[in-house]
């Protein structure tokens, strides 16, 4: 596999990252260097870290995972974008730090969802005899550059006085949004 073919599938695979990073950047009140490196580090070490569980797990349980790994993106975008237009609406979000999106177990959820597809990537690299290292190291640091981008853009957006609350309701949406994109992507929508 060419170097450009990895690259192009990790650039595909990093647009769900780059919009969760935009999404919850825009949500914080003030983004710090601690917010940059908890989501590039997070969201890129998942990107690497998924091909090579798929990888491993290879073509025995390749049927199960395809037809599970849509509905668990799906349902973990969605509860954490549910709960962002949640904490939006009851004005919860301006409560302590438990509700920042780049800490904790939020933070995790997040970074398991936009790396779903990733397994299958990697699944698809042991179906086709393509060692997983080389491929999963651009993967993860390609990941990384891009949520980082994403988090520069989403501090931007969410600088703004009059967007208030709205960023984080607009935030959970393109979250719940990225879940059905997925569902829609293997055809269950």
């Amino acid at each position: 596999m060419t170097f450009f073919a990895v690259f192009a599938i990790a650039i595909a695979l990093a647009m769900d990252a780059f919009a969760v990073s935009v999404s919850a950047a825009a949500t914080l009140p003030a983004v710090t260097w601690r917010h940059y490196f908890r989501f590039s580090f997070h969201f890129g070490l998942f990107q690497f870290l998924m091909p090579v569980i798929g990888w491993a797990l290879g073509v025995s349980v390749r049927g199960y995972i395809e037809s599970w790994d849509h509905w668990i993106a799906f349902a973990l975008l969605s509860l954490v974008g549910v709960n962002m237009i949640r904490e939006a609406w009851s004005g919860e979000e301006e409560e302590a730090r438990s509700g920042d999106p780049s800490r904790g177990v939020q933070l995790v959820m997040l970074a398991v969802a936009t790396s779903i597809d990733a397994m299958a990537v990697g699944l698809s690299f042991a179906m086709i005899g393509v060692s997983v290292w080389g491929p999963a190291v651009v993967i993860g640091v390609v990941c990384a550059a891009v949520t980082a981008a994403g988090v520069k853009l989403g501090r931007m957006l969410g600088g703004s006085a009059f967007l208030g609350n709205k960023v984080s309701v607009l935030g959970g949406l393109v979250l719940i949004g990225i879940g059905v994109k997925i569902l829609h992507e293997h055809g269950v929508l």
